[in-house]
């Protein structure tokens, strides 16, 4: 009974009650969700149309693809070594190391090397878009922009867009040739298999849809990372306070979606080696 008397007085204290609050919740989520179509919709019908900031591109396109490739060409390389020497550990116990190859080039195409660098660069970028069109939304030289006669959207948004959206694919597949690079590594080293064993392996293991598979996710992938950065970035408020936030929540948001994104009905990763031994 007390219980369910301080549960009522806690919902009567409540502006509008315990259901309203869930509503209002609700109607922030559905209309952050229209917002963000919208954002879509309009960066894609930017990129096609006049006019078009080519200098404003080509920044971006250098900040995101080289500024990204140290970190993510590690990430690549250790998740192959990694993923080579785990998986050695369980293909030694059925004397199936000639495998290893097969295992590694099949994991690292279809899930982990698209997944791994898209958020790795979501970490770096999306934060990145976020904190500088922020910033500018604070310091009102986005007002000073639409005064000017010039699109925010059209200037800043759609470049960033068509920058991720080209240099995202090309990183994963240099954070995939990496990875199988590490995987070589560990097993000339641990495994002992020479080179001719394992390319042959790796290049007998991938087909035409794993390649498809792992090339089209990251069109996706690059969508979620800009697109995140600049949602939060224009929906900055409360000062360099409001920045900082801003910040985590795009690279939060754009990590999950991400996650989403990579999951299937399937579930869990097939690597595939049993159907193709």
């Amino acid at each position: 009974m007390r219980k369910a008397a301080r549960w009522r007085a806690i919902n009567s204290a409540m502006p509008n009650g315990f259901n309203g609050v869930i509503d209002s919740f609700l109607k922030r989520q559905v209309l952050a969700v229209q917002e963000f179509t919208v954002l879509f919709i309009t960066s894609i019908r930017c990129v096609f149309t006049n006019p078009r900031y080519l200098t404003d591109t080509l920044v971006p396109m250098d900040i995101i693809g080289f500024g990204s490739l140290p970190i993510v060409l590690l990430t690549g390389f250790f998740t192959g070594a990694v993923l080579a020497l785990q998986t050695y550990r369980t293909l030694l116990r059925f004397g199936e190391v000639g495998l290893l190859g097969q295992a590694v080039s099949v994991s690292i195409v279809r899930e982990l090397g698209p997944v791994l660098t898209a958020l790795m660069v979501a970490g770096r970028v999306s934060s990145g878009i976020a904190s500088e069109i922020g910033s500018m939304l604070v310091s009102e030289q986005i007002d000073a922009m639409r005064a000017l006669g010039t699109d925010p959207l059209r200037k800043l948004v759609a470049p960033r867009f068509f920058a991720t959206f080209l240099t995202l694919p090309l990183l994963t597949v240099l954070a995939d040739f990496f990875g199988m690079l590490g995987g070589y590594f560990v097993s000339s080293t641990t495994a002992h298999l020479n080179g001719e064993q394992y390319w042959t392996s790796v290049y007998q293991a991938l087909d035409f849809s794993d390649v498809t598979q792992g090339l089209t996710k990251p069109f996706f992938f690059a969508i979620v990372v800009a697109l995140v950065g600049c949602y939060f970035g224009l929906h900055t408020s409360g000062g360099t306070e409001g920045v900082g936030r801003s910040t985590t929540q795009a690279m939060v948001v754009a990590s999950v979606l991400i996650l989403v994104l990579a999951f299937r009905p399937t579930g869990i990763l097939r690597t595939r080696v049993s159907e193709r031994a």
